[in-house]
Order: structure tokens, then C-alpha cells, then sequence
């Protein structure tokens, strides 16, 4: 929840609730848990509800649509027969991504001339001799 937080940030924010409601703060938290749990309990007895009229155990993850859906109204072979398409446009799709995939690590390797012995352009496997500079002079 306070991932993006850092700990100076938490103690600002803390010191400002302090400020704000002073000697009430203590009253204000029971408060504030107090209606966290109630809330909680709310959803805990929703969900028991709904579980009992549909006759069917549901978890507070499964009030999410898509998730319901795939649980409780789609049996085994309608979202069989909803995935069978898309199951060969994905396969192929993953062949031609992994045959990239292979080529591209071809043609680093091959590419890489730290893994080979020696340089292009050595004989000796040393550092590549430096090319003869031009000089004005050697032309005119």
C-alpha cells in the first residue's frame, strides 16, 4: 500500500496527522480500524450470502467478473471451446517469436568476437595494429 513511500515521507505524514487532529488522534485511529473492520465483515457476510443463494462456495477474489464468469458460469468444455481458436494462433505465433528468437542469438554469437580465441584482422591473438597515418607531407 505504501510502496512508493519512503520512511521520511510516513513520519511527515504522520507528524501532520498529529498537527491536524492533536490529543483526538488516538480516537481517530480506533475509528478509522474500527470502520476497516466493519467493512470487512460487510463483504465477509456478502459474500457468504451470495455463495449460499447461488449454492456454490465463493471467495471475495471471485466477485471480480472475468473471474466469475470462468468459475461459476462457463463449465470445463465451453472455455475449452472459447480458448480452441486462439490456442493455434498463439502457438504459432510463440514458434515464430522463438525462431527469432534462436536466430538472433546466431547471429550475436557469431558476432561476438569475445568468444573466440583471436580478433579479426591478428594473427597473434594481441590488440590490432594501428593503421599508418597520412601525412600532408607524403602527398604533395
Amino acid at each position: 500500500m505504501f510502496d512508493n513511500l519512503n520512511w521520511w515521507e510516513i513520519g511527515g505524514l504522520l507528524l501532520l496527522a498529529l498537527l491536524i487532529f492533536g490529543d483526538r488522534l488516538p480516537a481517530v485511529i480506533s475509528d478509522g480500524l474500527r470502520m476497516v473492520r466493519n467493512l470487512r465483515n460487510m463483504a465477509r457476510s456478502a459474500t457468504t450470502d451470495l455463495s449460499r443463494e447461488l449454492g456454490t462456495d465463493i471467495q471475495l477474489e471471485d466477485l471480480h467478473p472475468k473471474a466469475f464468469i470462468r468459475k461459476h458460469l462457463l463449465s470445463e468444455e465451453d472455455e475449452q471451446a472459447i480458448r480452441k481458436p486462439l490456442q493455434g494462433v498463439y502457438d504459432n505465433l510463440r514458434a515464430d517469436v522463438t525462431g527469432v528468437h534462436n536466430e538472433l542469438k546466431d547471429v550475436a554469437s557469431a558476432a561476438d568476437v569475445r568468444s573466440k580465441g583471436t580478433r579479426p584482422g591478428t594473427a597473434t591473438g594481441g590488440a590490432p595494429a594501428p593503421a599508418p597515418r597520412v601525412s600532408y607531407d607524403d602527398a604533395t
